[in-house]
């Protein structure tokens, strides 16, 4: 016996830059949420068909189906439904919590994850060849969401490699259309740095980044370097090396950062170092009304959680 059809949420947050080629997707219906495609997917055409209106994606493994009879006999009888995200608890702070996924280890559903991103991503291709990367889901635990299942709700995840020579702590970030524009990529991109600071090596996201990217790091950079500068008692002016130290942050990435927010000094010292004053940066922060509270609490990642486990 066919299931009952279950309401479908129509979401129309966020416009996408404009489109390089077409979607071979035009919507995705994720558990109960509907919403249009930005560019296309590597999803098999022998499985899904070459234009697809309407794709239907299970929220919480993933899997795909064109049909929507099959898919609401998928949502009764997925295993992930019952069950926690998959790989390891590591971070939590009022509703929302994030879980690692060794790709290697859960190849299938990073493989999923990855097609379903790539509907919104313009210049990623990794979906295939998962077992390279850790994926951290951001999982949003509250009920009162766009959402009208009342289970945990995987919004959003960014990937990173095992081993990255160039010490990128992020390949690869999105957070799902209909939780966008709620600051929730702040946590992601703090996340990511943290790791940095736990493994010991400075480190930034891949480049190069694309332009939706690009805002919100630099929104997420400008914050940072503000709240550590201003959070410093002693100097009163502070080299890009300072900077670069306090935040884990690249040097290349904290020039570029000040430069945007035009409060570089122009004088030197004499070893041709770059200097800012800490009331140049203050003035700054007054006149953009920026939140410098940090996207992520210390003391919200698990107790005995190290990145050395992961890696």
């Amino acid at each position: 016996m066919a299931a009952a059809a279950s309401p479908i949420t129509v979401s129309s947050r966020l416009t996408p830059l404009p489109k390089s080629t077409n979607p071979n997707v035009q919507h995705v219906v994720l558990g109960d949420i509907l919403f249009k495609t930005w560019y296309p997917s590597y999803y098999p055409e022998e499985l899904i068909g070459r234009d697809v209106n309407r794709l239907y994606v299970c929220q919480w493994c993933f899997k795909y189906c064109r049909d929507l009879v099959p898919f609401l006999a998928h949502r009764k009888l997925c295993c992930e439904r019952t069950e926690p995200p998959p790989g390891q608890l590591i971070y939590t702070k009022d509703d929302y919590a994030v879980y690692e996924v060794d790709g290697e280890e859960h190849q299938l559903f990073c493989q999923n994850l990855s097609l379903f991103a790539k509907l919104f991503l313009d210049n990623k291709s990794v979906f295939f060849d998962v077992a390279a990367f850790n994926y951290y889901l951001l999982v949003h635990n509250a009920p009162n969401g766009p959402s009208l299942s009342p289970e945990p709700q995987i919004i959003g995840f960014f990937s990173k490699e095992k081993m990255s020579w160039d010490n990128n702590n992020l390949a690869c970030i999105l957070v799902f259309p209909p939780w966008q524009r709620k600051g929730l990529g702040k946590i992601m991109m703090g996340i990511s740095y943290e790791l940095s600071r736990l493994g010991g090596h400075i480190g930034g996201p891949e480049k190069p980044l694309s332009e939706l990217g690009r805002i919100g790091y630099l929104k997420f950079w400008q914050a940072r370097i503000a709240n550590s500068i201003l959070g410093l008692k002693v100097k009163t002016t502070l080299s890009v090396e300072d900077i670069a130290e306090a935040c884990w942050m690249l040097a290349e990435d904290v020039v570029s950062t000040l430069k945007e927010m035009d409060v570089l000094g122009t004088r030197k010292k004499n070893d041709r170092t770059l200097v800012i004053s800490k009331a140049r940066v203050r003035e700054w922060v007054n006149l953009n009304k920026v939140d410098l509270r940090p996207p992520v609490d210390d003391e919200g990642f698990v107790e005995d959680y190290s990145v050395e486990e992961a890696e």
